[in-house]
């Protein structure tokens, strides 16, 4: 929505380099694992080992261990919240944030009411609740179990309304790093031990979401969120928040003692994972992806890993044991390979420690079977990275 009234103009530059800052990744952040997934609203977590590479390239002397006992002391968990996509959350998030979008998700059940005719939701989450919380299921059995009552019903709508309806966490060892497990289900109440509490207030999310994501509009928190009807929030918040447009007259709002770095502040090479927050955060994604090169990081349904050079989207990357791909799109400046090598065997040698075969799952990286000691051997080049 472009602005009405002339506020001060934020380059391209301006605000990708404060976009980084505010998503630690213009200098890795001194910051515990948990304190990170808290700053940022959580973690993008549609895979198993995206979450640890989005830490790796954001908090120094990370390792994958760190994360890992997180997710075994259910001090962050995997669920379903915003854009209806699963995200790692702290377990505060957990229990608060999902309440704040469940008005859509019970929205996402309507697209799905003719396989759901005579289905009373209710009596649906009632009866799924009682059988996940009597022990964790997997979604094959929660839909077996709903067909018993309801063998006329669509078994996929089935499964989509359990899942919209009830806040349903993936249980461990999913999830964990250097295991594996089926993903299997129960409730965040459940497995945390704890009611789910009020819905996080939208004033102190929006508030949450510029620290971390902005300086941004209504509409990239509303996409961010999966969300409308955000504008009474950044209204109500406006007198407390600096305002900007963007070179397109977008109003930006943000914090005013919000970092926002000069735009010739340098971006070191950052390697992004499959699905990063960095990347799907804002409506308009200019400020990290040039519009010549939007949809590069995709092959039919299969998102790549991401490079970022100078800040913005440079290339794809893949992880082959010890064997770092790196496609470029087009020219570095000069040094700039030297850097991306650099950094690449950093993550190398720090992402394959504990990696097993039965992480395999297609995510961060494709095939896993580093060392488990993270020690010696990467190798990292450049070629063409094949889907």
């Amino acid at each position: 929505m472009a602005s009405r009234t002339t506020h001060p103009v934020l380059g391209t530059r301006a605000l990708n380099r404060a976009t980084l800052a505010r998503q630690l990744l213009l200098n890795r952040a001194e910051m515990s694992a948990g304190d990170a997934v808290a700053h940022l609203l959580g973690l993008q977590a549609q895979n198993v080992k995206p979450p640890y590479f989005q830490l790796h390239a954001r908090l120094a002397g990370f390792r994958p261990a760190e994360l890992a006992g997180l997710m075994e002391s259910r001090e962050v968990v995997r669920m379903v919240t915003m854009r209806s996509t699963i995200h790692t959350h702290t377990a505060h998030d957990a229990l608060t944030l999902r309440p704040l979008v469940q008005p859509a998700r019970d929205r996402e059940v309507t697209y799905f009411r003719k396989g759901l005719a005579g289905v009373d939701l209710d009596r649906l989450a009632q009866r799924a609740r009682a059988f996940v919380e009597s022990e964790p299921r997997t979604m094959g059995e929660i839909r077996e179990e709903l067909l018993e009552e309801w063998p006329e019903a669509d078994p996929q709508s089935l499964s989509v309304a359990a899942r919209c309806r009830l806040p349903l966490v993936q249980v461990t060892p999913r999830g964990v790093w250097g295991r594996s497990g089926q993903v299997r289900l129960t409730t965040v109440e459940t497995w945390l031990g704890k009611p789910a509490g009020a819905a996080q207030p939208v004033d102190e999310v929006v508030l949450r979401y510029l620290a971390a994501f902005g300086p941004a509009s209504v509409k990239d928190m509303q996409t961010w969120a999966g969300l409308t009807r955000l504008r009474e929030a950044f209204e109500r918040l406006r007198p407390g928040l600096v305002v900007f447009q963007d070179e397109n007259g977008v109003e930006l709002f943000d914090l005013p003692d919000a970092p926002r770095p000069d735009a010739d502040v340098p971006a070191p090479p950052r390697f992004l994972p499959e699905f990063d927050n960095l990347l799907l955060s804002h409506a308009d994604r200019a400020r990290v992806v040039a519009p010549e090169i939007k949809g590069r990081t995709w092959t039919g349904n299969q998102a790549h890993c991401t490079l970022l050079v100078d800040g913005f989207l440079a290339g794809l990357w893949k992880l082959e044991g010890q064997v770092l791909t790196v496609e470029l799109f087009g020219p570095v400046r000069k040094g700039a390979k030297e850097e991306i090598v650099a950094e690449g065997e950093l993550m190398v040698e720090g992402m394959t420690e504990g990696m097993t075969e039965g992480m395999a799952d297609g995510t961060a990286g494709g095939t896993a079977g580093g060392r488990a000691d993270g020690g010696g051997g990467a190798a990292v080049r450049f070629g063409a990275i094949n889907p």
